[in-house]
């Protein structure tokens, strides 16, 4: 299956004018909570970083289709656009690389103060191989963790039958079928949101 050709850095999301779609998986006694109240049990920790991500087939990747231990409830969380380019717009890259910033010291000062980190890794097609570019993880800290819970949240629906179904059909050498189930992710604008990239992030 051809890749296509794209910027290494991009961000890929399903959104409409007001909410973008970010994947998150976690153990069934918080997601399937989520889902059902569309919204985060309290048991949800908020004071703890929480990564998410835009990409669906990445997040499979990083689930293992909703298989893996404490990942079995695949969560599609809506939230407000506002609130994503907000994280973005204060992140920092959570990784030092030289160039970017003056010296190691000048970066861990500015991730402190950062409400949000960026991680830029690999891409996956439908088989979860590596793709040539690169796909956003945000991660969520402090005020941007809580205010994500419980302002920016807009919906939350379990995706884990989705992912089982995209899964069996690329079992079984199905790939125009799977592709037709994916959800729609396309570029995201980012207006006057700057992204942090960096040639070297490492890879996933």
């Amino acid at each position: 299956m051809t890749a296509p050709t794209r910027p290494q850095y991009e961000i890929r999301a399903q959104y409409t004018d007001d909410t973008i779609t970010v994947y998150q998986a976690y153990t069934p006694s918080i997601g399937l909570p989520a889902a059902r109240d569309g919204r985060f049990p309290d048991s949800w920790k908020r004071d703890r970083m929480t990564w998410i991500k835009p990409s669906f087939l990445w997040m499979m990747y990083r689930c293992g289709w909703g298989t893996k231990e404490g990942q079995e409830t695949v969560l599609a969380v809506e939230i407000t656009r506002e609130g994503f380019d907000r994280a973005l717009s204060g992140a920092e890259l959570s990784h030092y690389v030289r160039g970017v910033h003056p010296d190691r010291a000048a970066w861990q000062h500015a991730l402190r103060r950062a409400p949000a980190r960026v991680q830029w890794d690999p891409e996956r097609d439908l088989r979860l191989e590596r793709l040539p570019y690169r796909s956003l993880q945000l991660g969520l800290s402090g005020e941007a963790s809580r205010r994500y819970a419980d302002e920016w949240t807009v919906s939350i629906r379990d995706v884990t039958p989705l992912a089982r179904q995209v899964h069996a059909l690329v079992a079984a050498g199905d790939l125009d079928g799977a592709a037709g189930l994916l959800p729609r992710e396309i570029p995201y604008p980012l207006g006057a949101a700057p992204v942090p990239v960096a040639t070297g992030d490492p890879a996933a």
